[in-house]
Parts: structure tokens; sequence; C-alpha cells
């Protein structure tokens, strides 16, 4: 079993009540996930976030192929970090820690996610040349909307 894992932090000029805020907020990922994957929300959200949450949303990563993708909020500390797994949906196992903490002139956010591709050694054949670059595009669609929102960290 391979559990691959995907590491990316970003700084931005914003204070840690703003960024936990709007990260905390499961509406805003729509806000920060592609057009293309027409990402929609349908449950989970009439709360702020808290631990036992359950969210299930429709999305279209690949090939137009809708897919329901269910997340757990499985651990919060406000202010510092959340975590959510999947519980159902395209990954064999989803685990994405989100890490926020103070810095000079800002704050750095930090996100680790820890994931397996189903279908055995299928699933790892196409690990790299389509799930790997795709979640990379996705993160990095979400690091440059960020600085649209909330200014480039200097």
């Amino acid at each position: 079993m391979k559990i691959y894992r995907l590491h990316k932090k970003q700084n931005l000029p914003i204070t840690l009540d703003q960024a936990w805020e709007f990260l905390s907020d499961p509406k805003n990922l729509k806000t920060i996930t592609p057009d293309y994957m027409s990402f929609d929300i349908l449950s989970g959200i009439d709360r702020p976030m808290y631990a036992g949450q359950i969210i299930q949303y429709i999305v279209t990563p690949v090939l137009g192929i809708k897919t329901k993708w269910v997340t757990e909020i499985t651990h919060i500390v406000d202010k510092h970090y959340f975590v959510d797994e999947q519980r159902f949906g395209p990954y064999a196992l989803w685990h994405h820690k989100h890490f926020i903490k103070e810095i000079d002139r800002g704050v750095e956010m930090e996100d680790i996610i820890d994931y397996k591709v189903p279908f055995g050694i299928l699933g790892r054949l196409v690990h790299p040349i389509l799930v790997k670059p795709k979640l990379k595009e996705i993160f990095a669609y979400r690091q440059k909307k960020l600085v649209e929102l909330f200014g480039e960290y200097k």
C-alpha cells in the first residue's frame, strides 16, 4: 500500500483572525477551487466548523465525471489547525491537515495531505501522470487565489 504526501506552505499578509475566519468556513472552498471542477457543497455548512462535522460535495475532478465527496472535520483547535478526512469519495485515503501560525507581518498557512489512490497497481501507475499533477494544479490555483484575495506577502 503506497501512501502519498502533498505538502504546501504559503505566507499571507493577514492577521491570524482573518486567516482562521476564511479557512475555517467551508463555504470558502468553492472560492479557492478551480471553476472547471464544478465544486458544489450539498450539505454540512449550516454552522461554524466543529469536530465531527460532515460536509458533502459534488466535484468534477477529471474528464467531466461528477463525484460525490464526503469529508469529516475530525480535529480542530481554534486558530491553530483543523483536519478533514474523506469518508466517501475518489481516494482510498484522504487526510488533510491545515495549520496556520502567526509570523512577522502575517500568517503562514501549511497544508499536509496524506492520500492513497484506489485501484491498486493501476492507481499507482496513474498517480504520476494524472492524480499528482492534478493535485499540484489545484493547490497552485489555491495559492494564486489567496494572493488575489489577500495580497502578496513581502
